[in-house]
C-alpha cells in the first residue's frame, strides 16, 4: 500500500481461499470505506486536447502554464503532464480545463480494485449459484468460446501456472514496469480471470463462462491491488493493440474521462470494456458513459447487493459471488461487483464467438435486450437493463445479427440554465443517452455550429467574447453509430 499516500484512507482488500476464512471486519470495512475521490498521483494530471490542437501547441500550453509534458498516451491523445513542485493539483485542472483548447483536464486517479468478502451463508457453500443462475449451461450448448477471442484482463496481473488458467494465456504485458512479466503480484487479477475464461469440462477446479476464449493478462496496479488511470487507460490501449475484443477492468473508475477515451479506442478498434460499478452502496448520478458497460452486483435471490453501487451510468447486473481461480493454484469464493463484471465480459465473449461480425454496440444491444428485466419494467436505477442472461444472449446472436438501431439520442442542456447571463468563455454541460451509445455531440450558437466533442459527458466552449451583446439561442445535437441524430430543446442566454 502506499502509505504516504494513503494513511488516512486505506482500503481492505482480501481474497477467500477455500482453507481459509478471512475476519469479517474486513468486509465490512470495504463496504464503509468513502468513493477513493481523493486518491491521485502528486505533481501529476491528465489533459486531452480538442482535435485541432497539434502537439506543439499543446506543449506550448503546457509549458505555458507551468507544466512539462512527460508522457502521452499516443492512441487516445491523453498528455500525462508533470506539475511544478508544491504545485495544487486541483489548480492546475482548472486552469487546463480554463483553456479553449483543452476538452478535458483531470487528476491521475489511484483506483482499488472492487472487490468483497461474502460474509452470508453462500460463503462456505460448496455448490456454485451463479453459473445456474444466468443459465450459462443454456449457453454451452450452442457455444463455449472460441479460441480465437481474447478477454483481456485489467488487473494486478493473472497467475499463468494455474492449473485452470494456464492452457487459457496469450502474452500480455506488464505496464506498471513496462515488461513481459504479467504474473500476479496481489490476486486480484487470477481471481477475475477464472470467472471469465478458466479451463473447464477438464475434471479438475471450477467451471467459468467462456472457457473456450483466450486470456490476455495485462497488469496495471501495484503489489496492494491499486492502480492509475493512466495505467489503466494505457493497458486498454495495448490490448486494444495487441488484438483482444473484449476487455475488464474491475476497478471503480466511473466518471474518469481518460479511461472513458482509452475505452473509446477499444470500441473503435472492435471490442466492448465491461467495468465494475463499484462497492460503496451509493447511487449515482453522473450519466451514462457510452464507452462502458458498467456492472453492478446480484445475490442468489436477483437482489442487489446493499454495497453495490447503481444509478444513472448503472447497464446491467449478474451474480456477485462466484467460485474462481485464486493465486497458487488453489480455488475459492470471491465476491463484489470486481466479480460480476468478467461474468459479463465472458457472457459478451460468448456473443462474439457465436458471431464474431457483430460490432461491439450491437453485443451491447444483444446483452441488454437478452437481460432478465428486473426491478421496475425497462431500465432502472438499480438493475440497469436487468440481470445478465447467457442462453439468451448467445441464442440472439445465433439467430440474428444483430437488432438494428433507429433510436435517435436524448440530449439536453444541462448548463448554463435558459435565461441565464453568460460572459468571456462559457462551459456548456450537455447530457446525452441513447440506446446503443452516443458518438459525438454538437453545441451551436444563433444556428452555427461553434463546438464538437467525442467524449461523453460533453462540455463544449463557446468563445461568446465575439458575440453581439444581446440575447443568444443555444441548442446542441448528439450522434450515434447508426447516424441517428437527436437534438435538445433551444434555451436562450444573454450577453
Amino acid at each position: 500500500m502506499k502509505r504516504k499516500i494513503f494513511a488516512t484512507c486505506m482500503f481492505a482488500l482480501a481474497m477467500v481461499l477455500v482453507t481459509t476464512v478471512l475476519p469479517t471486519s474486513s468486509a465490512s470495512e470495504d463496504r464503509t470505506k468513502v468513493r477513493p475521490r481523493d486518491q491521485f498521483v502528486p505533481g501529476r494530471v491528465l489533459v486531452k486536447f480538442r482535435s485541432n490542437i497539434g502537439r506543439d501547441h499543446a506543449r506550448q500550453i503546457i509549458a505555458g502554464l507551468g507544466g512539462r509534458d512527460s508522457d502521452q498516451i499516443e492512441v487516445i491523445g491523453v498528455h500525462i503532464v508533470d506539475l511544478p513542485f508544491q504545485a495544487s493539483e486541483h489548480g492546475f485542472v482548472q486552469a487546463f480545463m480554463s483553456r479553449p483548447e483543452v476538452e478535458f483536464a483531470e487528476l491521475d486517479q489511484i483506483l482499488p480494485p472492487e472487490q468483497m468478502i461474502p460474509n452470508d451463508p453462500l460463503y462456505d457453500n460448496p455448490n456454485s449459484w451463479s453459473l445456474p443462475k444466468i443459465d450459462a449451461p443454456g449457453a454451452w450448448l450452442i457455444n463455449t468460446g472460441s479460441a480465437n477471442l481474447t478477454i483481456a484482463i485489467i488487473d494486478s496481473g493473472v497467475d499463468g501456472t494455474h492449473p485452470d488458467l494456464a492452457a487459457q494465456m496469450v502474452p500480455g504485458w506488464n505496464v506498471y514496469n513496462n515488461n513481459a512479466d504479467t504474473s500476479d503480484v496481489y490476486g486480484h487479477g487470477t481471481a477475475v480471470a477464472g470467472v471469465a475464461a478458466a479451463a473447464s469440462n477438464n475434471g479438475v477446479g471450477v467451471s467459468s463462462i467462456a472457457w473456450g476464449c483466450r486470456v490476455m493478462p495485462v497488469r496495471v496496479s501495484d503489489t496492494t491491488g491499486w492502480a492509475t488511470a493512466s495505467a489503466i487507460a494505457n493497458g486498454l490501449s495495448w490490448s486494444a493493440d495487441h488484438g483482444a475484443r473484449i476487455a475488464n477492468v474491475s476497478f471503480y473508475v466511473t466518471g474518469n474521462r481518460t479511461i472513458s477515451s482509452a475505452a473509446k479506442y477499444f470500441l473503435g478498434k472492435g471490442g466492448l470494456v465491461m467495468v465494475a460499478a463499484g462497492n460503496y452502496g451509493v447511487s449515482e448520478t453522473i450519466a451514462d458513459d457510452d464507452n462502458l458497460v458498467t456492472v453492478g452486483a446480484t445475490d442468489a435471490f436477483d437482489t442487489l447487493f446493499s454495497w453495490s453501487n447503481r444509478g444513472r451510468n448503472l447497464d446491467l447486473v449478474a451474480p456477485g459471488n462466484v467460485y474462481t481461480t485464486v493465486r497458487g493454484g488453489i480455488y475459492g469464493v470471491a465476491g463484489g461487483t470486481s466479480f460480476a463484471a468478467p461474468v459479463v465480459a465472458g457472457v459478451a465473449a460468448l456473443v462474439l464467438s457465436t458471431k464474431p461480425s457483430l460490432t461491439p454496440k450491437q453485443v451491447e444491444t444483444i446483452l441488454k435486450q437478452s437481460a432478465d428485466d428486473l426491478g421496475l419494467p425497462g431500465w432502472d436505477l438499480l438493475y440497469g437493463y436487468g440481470r445478465i442472461n447467457a442462453s439468451r444472449a448467445v441464442s440472439a446472436a445465433q439467430t440474428d445479427s444483430g437488432p438494428s438501431d433507429t433510436v435517435a439520442p436524448s440530449i439536453a442542456i444541462m448548463s448554463p440554465g435558459s435565461g441565464a447571463a453568460v460572459l468571456g468563455m462559457v462551459n456548456v454541460e450537455v447530457a446525452a443517452s441513447d440506446n446503443v451509445g452516443v458518438m459525438k455531440g454538437e453545441l451551436y450558437v444563433d444556428g452555427a455550429l461553434v463546438a464538437t466533442s467525442t467524449t461523453a459527458p460533453f462540455n463544449l466552449k463557446w468563445n461568446s467574447r465575439k458575440a453581439r451583446a444581446g440575447q443568444h439561442s443555444l441548442h446542441s445535437k448528439a450522434y450515434d453509430a447508426a447516424g441517428n441524430v437527436g437534438a435538445s430543446e433551444p434555451i436562450t442566454v444573454y450577453k
